[in-house]
């Protein structure tokens, strides 16, 4: 809490006070003891939206009012009543929820009775953070007629893959099908995502060449970090992919060409980051080389600035001795002696940048 004083006049002082939820108080007194008004302003706050649809596959997906068995229920940041509609009207098991409310859940599958629980990781940016983009967890909850995804976070995968299907004309058959479906969307979202940090990583270049500051040097060093986590997610989605094969290999689940399109799009993925991490390495290292090397000059041209001054008090130093030096008797020796240290300065400074250290 802080607050400030600003005078109207001589008679009416208005204090402000800001508290830590960002509330102002204003209290207006005619004198330390009377108050005049207090007026308490507090911000509308920012609530995360919640968001539950319900969704059939036609032509795409087609979003109904209310739910009906076979329809994919699609919730991002859940509430209570999200929460209470799932465990309570489709039992879902609350374990499943509560593993998919962990950020740092890796992609698997779980199983409970007939639930089949997929655990996938997708791409979001992230302007809360430092670190511009990073992975969370989705979860795919099904059974026999119930097909449940949740995610924590707000995400741009989800709406693009809905609106996609429907310009599309995409059916999707099944659950199977779903869940790869979501898997190729990730692997889009994170290619388009690596795109935006190859614009980022030749922004930052440009940056360094002109002056290397350390904002710049942060900044790929973020990015970096984005690389890395980009790269553990997609290589636990390409995992998931033999588990999900595994688990529906003895059903008419399977479309061996929806898998294969799949692996594709994740290999391509999974290359991508490889490629940008190497040539992020590579400048971050080469960057790292040329701070280097100019530290090195400075020291260099540091230590020939220190001896070349360095003369001229030498000399000094030796007629501050109380020693016989045989120069009294000369009327110019005060001047032959700022002769010699200006020669053997200059001299010093003509060795010096012959060997380039200045």
């Amino acid at each position: 809490m802080y607050f400030c004083r600003a005078l109207k006049n001589k008679k009416q002082e208005i204090w402000t006070i800001q508290t830590q939820e960002r509330a102002t108080v204003f209290i207006i007194k005619a004198n330390r003891k009377t108050l005049l008004a207090m007026l308490l302003f507090v911000p509308k706050r920012k609530e995360a939206i919640t968001m539950r649809t319900y969704l059939y596959s036609e032509a795409g997906f087609i979003e109904k009012q209310q739910w009906m068995p076979n329809s994919w229920v699609n919730v991002e940041c859940p509430d209570d009543n999200d929460f209470d509609f799932l465990t309570q009207e489709l039992k879902v098991p609350e374990s499943f929820l509560e593993d998919i409310a962990d950020a740092d859940e890796r992609p698997r599958t779980e199983t409970e009775g007939n639930w089949l629980l997929t655990i996938l990781r997708i791409p979001v940016q992230n302007a809360q953070s430092s670190i511009p983009y990073t992975t969370v967890p989705i979860g795919i909850i099904t059974n026999n007629e119930i097909i449940v995804s949740v995610c924590y976070h707000q995400t741009d995968m989800i709406p693009d893959f809905i609106e996609h299907t429907r310009r599309k004309g995409i059916e999707v058959r099944n659950k199977l099908d779903l869940i790869f479906r979501l898997i190729y969307s990730s692997a889009v979202w994170f290619l388009k995502y690596l795109k935006q940090i190859n614009i980022d990583i030749t922004a930052a270049e440009k940056e360094l060449e002109r002056s290397i500051r350390n904002e710049d040097l942060l900044r790929l060093m973020k990015l970096q970090k984005t690389l890395v986590y980009f790269n553990t997610s997609i290589r636990g989605n390409e995992v998931m992919i033999g588990k999900l094969k595994t688990i529906f290999q003895d059903t008419d689940y399977l479309d061996e060409e929806l898998v294969e399109d799949v692996i594709i799009e994740l290999k391509q993925a999974f290359n991508t980051v490889n490629i940008y991490s190497d040539i992020l390495t590579g400048t971050m290292d080469a960057f790292a080389s040329i701070i280097s090397n100019n530290v090195n000059a400075i020291m260099k041209r540091m230590t020939s600035l220190s001896i070349t001054l360095m003369i001229p008090t030498l000399i000094a130093s030796f007629y501050g001795m109380n020693v016989d030096i045989h120069l009294e008797e000369m009327p110019h020796a005060f001047l032959l002696i700022i002769l010699v240290s200006v020669f053997l300065s200059a001299l010093s400074f003509v060795i010096f940048r012959k060997i380039k250290w200045f």
